[in-house]
């Protein structure tokens, strides 16, 4: 079977919530699913004072874990347009790998969320999707075989580029049944497709 890691950074606990989504995909297509975050780098009292999730079950990995998988999804709020830094720090780590080929011909994809419908979450999707083609990576996002992402009758994330959810301003919203919905049909192409590509 293959080996799948869920690797996210998620300061509230929405991406956190979107993480589990996709592992659980994954495992239903037989995969070996971790799921793992990066470390938090914002100061402890800048992270308490903002009311960050500090209590997440989630171990923390290392960069040297990225080559025991073949595949790595990657989960990350927006900040701007973008990535956050715990997410860019990490990654920005990763030149060693980078320099052997450790993660050539691996399966990528990315997830995210925004406090807003038009918050950047695509092109966060693509800040994350730029880092993994550059480590050599296949990239599979979550194509219109997740009919949900269409919908127009209630407020929905999704992209043709990876699942997303919409936080609220404050916060306040959690993923909607849609939205897992597309995190677990993600996870689940991305075994599949790692299964294919690995002979496993």
């Amino acid at each position: 079977m293959p080996k799948v890691l869920v690797l996210y950074y998620s300061s509230y606990g929405h991406i956190e919530t979107m993480a589990q989504a996709v592992a659980e995909g994954a495992r239903q297509a037989g995969a070996s699913v971790d799921v793992k975050r990066v470390p938090e780098t914002a100061p402890a009292e800048v992270a308490k004072a903002a009311h960050f999730k500090l209590d997440q079950a989630a171990p923390v990995a290392k960069v040297e874990d990225l080559a025991d998988y073949d595949a790595i999804v990657v989960g990350t709020p927006t900040r701007f347009g973008r990535m956050p830094s715990q997410m860019a720090s990490f990654l920005d780590q990763a030149g060693g790998l980078w320099a052997r080929g450790a993660l050539n011909g691996k399966v990528g994809g990315a997830f995210s969320s925004t406090a807003t419908q038009h918050g950047g979450q695509e092109a966060t999707l693509f800040s994350v999707i730029t880092n993994l083609l550059h480590f050599g990576m296949v990239i599979v996002g979550l194509p219109y075989s997740h009919q949900g992402q269409m919908r127009i009758d209630e407020v929905v994330g999704g992209s043709p580029y990876g699942a997303t959810t919409i936080a609220g301003g404050r916060g306040e919203r959690q993923p909607s049944a849609t939205e897992l919905e597309g995190a677990r049909h993600q996870g689940e192409l991305i075994a599949k497709t790692a299964a294919k590509l690995s002979g496993r």
